[in-house]
């Protein structure tokens, strides 16, 4: 039910914005993340947005990464600015009807994925 988009091939220092399209999931009462698994490695926590409107973010993209949604298009956003190579993975966007933790298991539904690579 989740539809991530907006990934692509950017150099390293641009910018790119994700969005995800989340129908059914009301965002004043979900727990929203972004996941990043890179070839190789461990799915990643990025950053979530809580029903309360807060946001966290890992400390590799803060000050660069922002989320955001828009509840009335049923859509979570990541805006990325000055990319680096290291942040090149496949991004995933994850709800939670319930409270979630960082741990990607607290997440019910997922989306398959959008391919961000920066060189």
């Amino acid at each position: 039910q989740l539809v991530e988009s907006g990934g692509g091939s950017v150099q390293a220092g641009g910018s790119l914005t994700l969005s995800c399209t989340a129908p059914g999931f009301d965002f004043k009462t979900c727990d929203m993340s972004w996941y990043r698994q890179a070839a190789g490695k461990r799915r990643e926590w990025v950053s979530n947005l809580k029903p309360d409107g807060s946001t966290n973010y890992t400390d590799s993209v803060k000050g660069r990464f922002a989320i955001s949604q828009d509840n009335s298009k049923n859509s979570l956003y990541l805006r990325m600015n000055s990319l680096k190579p290291e942040d090149t993975a496949m991004y995933y966007c994850a709800a939670s009807r319930g409270v979630a933790s960082f741990s990607a298991m607290t997440y019910a539904y997922w989306g398959q994925g959008t391919q961000v690579t920066v060189s």
